[in-house]
């Protein structure tokens, strides 16, 4: 009897399942536990039925190439290889790809990816900027042959064909297109080259329109400077790039009605511009020459001159008539301060003074004016001025408290 270790027990038992033509490429069906995104990359979850579990790994190298992303609950198909892991002793499903049971796993992808999208604000109708009325450059990022783009130039160039309008070829479908898009209305948006985008394809199977799925493609529209068209498929064909654009048309051929105007209208408005402005210049001249008339009639400008004199007349006449009333007052005015002043200084004057019986005496020999009898002695002469004549006297007696007697002879 042969005795085993664990260790060979197990790499047996590994070789036996792996060596197994039925377990190297098997699907299995049932619903997602316990599921765990490592930091490596890696997913480890379980496939479960009302009997039974079984746990699953699935590498990074095959977890980055799906299309959506697992969730607890979701019932799955799960194709891989089944494999012993032999340090634990248990067998595992090594999972190479992941479909949702009854929902294709595109369907489910652009499901999440709408839902993450919306959350983000990204269809919110508040951010989005309206068309330019007239754009002058349209760039048509779309592919640069095919049906789409031939529709494109035809509508373009019959509605407006002021606009210069360029292509920006690039792939449409395939792996390759949602990188040549983002390429493309990155540039076109940091150089400002166009007015308005056009980004689209004709229509095809819902593979075909995946790029226009892209999150890549949806954020590059989002973030472009310049308002940007979705013109994907048919009108029944509606992808992400659709709600994340500012404008969806239902075909190519219906955005490029959508972004220019239609050159027989504008043609036709102006038309309807000049006839307006024509009859409302025409009732502006007719105002005009009827006020014009009006003002021919008064005299000032029927007779000019003479309207010129007379109002040069009665200006002159009331700065005279102004002037000599001005004069007048001021001389008024200083013949009544004269007459005010007169009266006060003859109030004051030393002759009414005499004329009301007052006299002045004077010392004879200085003629200082005497006002204290203490200023005279006995004996002194002193002169008296009256009203009419003056008296020179000599002073006999005196008293310097009262009234005293003064006497002399001439």
């Amino acid at each position: 009897m042969r005795i085993v270790t664990v260790s060979e027990l197990n790499a047996y038992i590994r070789e036996l399942l792996e060596g197994n033509s039925v377990l190297a490429n098997v699907w299995v069906k049932g619903e997602i536990t316990n599921l765990k995104y490592h930091p490596s990359g890696h997913l480890y979850f379980g496939l479960k039925d009302k009997q039974a579990a079984l746990r699953v790994v699935m590498f990074r190298s095959r977890a980055s190439k799906l299309a959506f992303r697992l969730e607890n609950g979701t019932a799955a198909v799960v194709r891989g290889y089944v494999g012993v892991y032999e340090r634990d002793g248990q067998y595992q499903l090594y999972a190479e790809d992941v479909e949702p049971e009854g929902l294709g796993a595109l369907y489910l992808a652009l499901e999440q990816l709408k839902h993450k999208l919306e959350q983000e604000g990204l269809f919110d109708s508040r951010r989005k900027r309206a068309l330019p009325p007239v754009p002058g450059r349209v760039a048509l990022v779309t592919s640069g042959v095919g049906a789409a783009v031939r529709d494109m130039l035809t509508v373009l160039e019959r509605r407006w064909p002021m606009a210069t309008v360029f292509i920006v070829p690039v792939a449409v479908q395939g792996e390759a297109a949602p990188g040549e898009i983002v390429t493309a209305l990155n540039e076109l948006s940091r150089t400002g080259a166009a007015d308005v985008v056009i980004v689209g394809r004709g229509g095809g199977s819902p593979e075909e329109l995946w790029a226009f799925n892209s999150e890549l493609v949806a954020r590059a529209i989002a973030e472009s400077r310049i308002p940007v068209v979705s013109a994907v498929g048919h009108e029944k064909d509606v992808t992400i790039a659709d709600l994340v654009a500012d404008r969806r048309a239902a075909t190519p051929s219906a955005a490029a009605e959508l972004v220019v105007p239609d050159q027989s209208d504008v043609r036709r408005h102006l038309t309807v511009l000049r006839l307006r402005l024509g009859r409302g210049m025409n009732q502006q001249l007719s105002g005009y020459r009827e006020r014009l008339q009006r003002l021919q009639s008064r005299k000032g400008l029927a007779e000019p001159q003479e309207w010129l004199y007379q109002r040069r007349k009665d200006t002159v006449d009331g700065f005279e008539r102004r002037l000599v009333n001005s004069m007048r007052g001021a001389f008024d005015r200083d013949a009544a301060r004269l007459s005010t002043l007169v009266g006060r200084l003859e109030a004051i004057s030393p002759v009414n003074t005499l004329g009301r019986g007052y006299s002045i005496c004077r010392l004879a020999d200085t003629e200082k004016a005497v006002l204290d009898a203490a200023e005279v002695r006995i004996g002194d002469h002193v002169q008296v001025q009256l009203l009419r004549g003056q008296l020179f006297c000599t002073v006999n007696e005196k008293s310097e408290t009262g009234v005293g007697t003064v006497g002399g002879s001439s």
